[in-house]
């Protein structure tokens, strides 16, 4: 079941971020992931949980846009849909919100992620944030 994230699963979500920079093998120190693990669930609008296998988070960027950030699925329940139930949730939760674009960076190795974004409409776009990772892709999706 995806649902938002409550304060009592403030650990889940700090554990499952944590995972989900461990198996990227970058350091996100450009990002100040210290400062959004130390309390994602303020850092972000929303998170939205999957039990113990997954999540996303929706960070406002201004009043008509908003990031996707940090989908994760763990491995061992990865190829189930998952991961797309989770992007879905939070570009549907944007759109309850009111916000009219969806933006979100992806690296190079993530080869199924951006086969996901692209097959939810999202496009290239502009970069709209400072990311050093050579080749990452900049996406949006209208909402």
């Amino acid at each position: 079941m995806i649902r938002p994230a409550q304060p009592e699963d403030a650990g889940r979500v700090q554990e499952l971020l944590r995972e989900y920079a461990t198996g990227l093998g970058i350091d996100l120190s450009f990002q100040d992931f210290e400062a959004e693990l130390a309390d994602p669930l303020a850092f972000y609008e929303v998170v939205l949980l999957a039990d113990d296998d997954g999540c996303v988070g929706l960070r406002r960027v201004d009043d008509r846009m908003c990031e996707m950030k940090r989908l994760f699925v763990r491995p061992e329940a990865r190829a189930g849909g998952l991961g797309r139930r989770l992007a879905e949730a939070i570009v549907a939760e944007a759109r309850k919100r009111g916000y009219r674009r969806m933006l979100l960076d992806t690296l190079p190795s993530m080869a199924a992620a951006q086969t996901l974004y692209s097959s939810l409409g999202f496009r290239e776009t502009e970069p709209y944030r400072y990311n050093p990772v050579p080749g990452t892709r900049f996406l949006e999706l209208p909402l």
